[in-house]
């Protein structure tokens, strides 16, 4: 056995993953518990039977707006019911809850994530106005911001929508770069959450008119801050896994290359942090007046994250899919081996019908890695035979009538 390989069995004799997971009000799901073990686990059904709910629930037990960034008003259970008139109509949106007993390096957690309802003054009218908002608990202790959740467990997933994610614009591909930063520095889940609420007030006040130099200049300062750590903690997990890459190639999937394509993060590569910061600062301030055209300013929400097929030398976009799929996974392979020798705990895999696109070789291969990982993995499909190879290390559940079976 080499170093990698021995160091990774050692760590990995550490479980982590989700021990139960309990549903109320979720989708399709009334009332749902699952029972899992630390291991592969398969969840087959027909196509709309409610899989990747599961999936999507339990990606909300890290920070974040889950596997589909979805509105929290779009998670809620609807009712349907029959009026006088015989036609089919819905009641109202219920609140929404998953709660889950999850294990990290032999200790045991429970994590739970819901919807709250609350209420804000708007000062210009003297009105209140409702609004839901996400809280979290970790052992029953309301916790402040969602970046704790990193501290116990992180995700990575993959879905049939991340088949087009080198084809597609560039913020796909940032929001997928920014969640293997999250399970490293678990502050930059609040960090990019930071610059984001700065960005959107800064554009309101620019839209309103109410050109207060003052409070721009704020907003453009903090925004130039956050926005250099953010490109600084990208640059980073880059780098770590090029070097992982470099050292530790896959023997099946291709090697990739990984590369950042912005302004902010070049710049950090011949000067010091605090002269970008300046930089920065500047070029948003020039920026105000595109706002009213809803020009993105140039900065680090537009950065692209560029992957290539090492081999070939060729960029990503210019794969064919089945190619495209193998660079994907070689990235989330590199990321939880890294993540298991850096951290102490594997990422749970949350792979969303994972055999489209991908031969039996490469099927096969990666199940084999799955289970010589000793990691959590929950695994959607249609056709459970694809996975016989898994019948005495996986736990199979199937998908039906808004319920699981064993």
């Amino acid at each position: 056995m080499d170093c990698l390989a021995h160091n990774l069995a050692s760590l990995t004799n550490l479980k982590s993953g989700v021990k139960r997971l309990t549903l109320t009000d979720y989708r399709n799901y009334a009332n749902l518990r699952i029972e899992s073990e630390v291991a592969p686990i398969i969840i087959y059904g027909e196509n709309g039977s409610g899989k990747t709910n599961i999936l999507e629930a339990i990606s909300f037990l890290t920070p974040g707006r889950g596997l589909r960034g979805a509105r929290l008003s779009d998670i809620k259970r609807f009712i349907p019911q029959l009026t006088e008139s015989k036609e089919i109509s819905f009641v109202s949106p219920l609140n929404w809850a998953v709660v889950a007993d999850i294990i990290n390096n032999d200790e045991l957690y429970t994590i739970a994530t819901a919807v709250e309802k609350t209420s804000k003054e708007l000062e210009d009218i003297g009105e209140y106005k409702s609004f839901e908002r996400r809280i979290v608990k970790i052992n029953n202790n309301k916790i402040s911001s969602q970046a704790e959740l990193g501290q116990y467990m992180s995700a990575i997933w993959l879905t049939p929508q991340m088949d087009r994610l080198f084809r597609g614009g560039s913020q796909p591909r940032r929001s997928f770069l920014d969640r293997l930063v999250y399970a490293f520095d678990v502050e930059h889940a609040k960090r990019t959450a930071n610059f984001e609420h700065l960005y959107k007030e800064w554009c309101r006040l620019l839209k309103e008119g109410k050109n207060d130099n003052y409070w721009l200049n704020s907003l453009e300062e903090n925004m130039a801050a956050i926005g250099v750590a953010i490109a600084a903690a990208r640059r980073e997990q880059v780098a770590r896994l090029n070097t992982f890459i470099e050292n530790e190639p896959d023997d099946i999937f291709p090697s990739v290359r990984l590369e950042l394509d912005g302004r902010i993060e070049k710049a950090l590569d011949n000067k010091p942090a605090i002269d970008v910061e300046e930089e920065y600062k500047n070029i948003i301030t020039k920026q105000r007046r595109f706002v009213l055209q809803n020009d993105t300013p140039d900065g680090i929400n537009r950065t692209d994250f560029k992957v290539y097929f090492k081999k070939k030398g060729m960029p990503a976009e210019l794969c064919s899919t089945g190619e495209q799929k193998s660079l994907l996974i070689s990235i989330i392979l590199a990321q939880t081996k890294c993540q298991t020798l850096h951290k102490g705990f594997a990422p749970i895999l949350l792979l969303d019908e994972i055999a489209a696109h991908l031969d039996d070789i490469k099927r096969e291969a990666l199940l084999e890695k799955i289970v010589s990982l000793n990691i959590q993995a929950w695994i959607t499909t249609t056709n459970p035979e694809l996975f016989d190879s898994l019948r005495s290390d996986a736990q199979f559940f199937e998908v039906k009538n808004n319920n699981v079976f064993y």
